[in-house]
């Protein structure tokens, strides 16, 4: 007696993990492409885009905040977790490309310095390999020098959590500030009908 309720409470657990449902694997993405508030905005509507967050990356400062990062040498930078059976890591970084100005090397659109330069920081070999490759298919699609930069990642910073969903929560004075600044513009200029934003 005693073994058949061992027997049927194995068979009862077991069933339960195989109807279980599969948890998603999730990978990370970092990009630097000028205001993180801008490619915030710009990576949340990708399907297959789990969740994004502005921070700093690439300086010599620990712990950096809004105040001090860029004496300590960051970019602002966002970390994108995604899908990979929903999103791949090279439509990730065609949304990039598309959603900056990657002949600047001075910053991008209104905002100058190395703070807002563009950078993709790969997690791993094979994203730093196709980080490379799509470098050099966007220098031939634009015909001129690309100047972002491919790292390996480094430790990323988050941001104070005003700066979080920052379109979201303050979305006139981002809407002001995103035309402002002329990114959309720009973008327009420069990939044409392929533009992100």
């Amino acid at each position: 007696m005693r073994s058949n309720t061992v027997l049927i409470a194995i068979l009862t657990f077991a069933a339960t993990m195989l109807a279980a449902p599969a948890v998603a694997e999730t990978r990370t993405a970092i990009f630097a492409g000028g205001c993180f508030w801008c490619v915030e905005s710009d990576f949340d509507h990708v399907p297959g885009v789990t969740g994004t967050t502005s921070g700093y990356i690439g300086g010599t400062s620990e712990n950096p905040t809004y105040q001090d990062y860029v004496a300590g040498g960051h970019r602002e930078a966002v970390k994108i977790d995604y899908d990979p059976a929903k999103v791949s890591y090279a439509t990730l970084l065609g949304v990039f490309w598309h959603s900056v100005d990657p002949t600047d090397a001075g910053g991008q659109f209104c905002d100058r310095a190395y703070a807002y330069t563009t950078a993709i920081y790969a997690i791993g070999k094979d994203d730093l390999v196709a980080a490379e490759k799509s470098k050099q298919d966007v220098q031939k699609a634009l015909g001129t020098e690309i100047v972002t930069e491919i790292l390996p990642a480094p430790r990323f910073w988050p941001a104070e959590d005003y700066h979080q969903d920052y379109y979201l929560k303050n979305p006139i004075r981002y809407a002001y500030y995103r035309n402002g600044c002329g990114r959309d513009r720009r973008l327009k200029e420069l990939w044409g009908d392929k533009a992100g934003h």
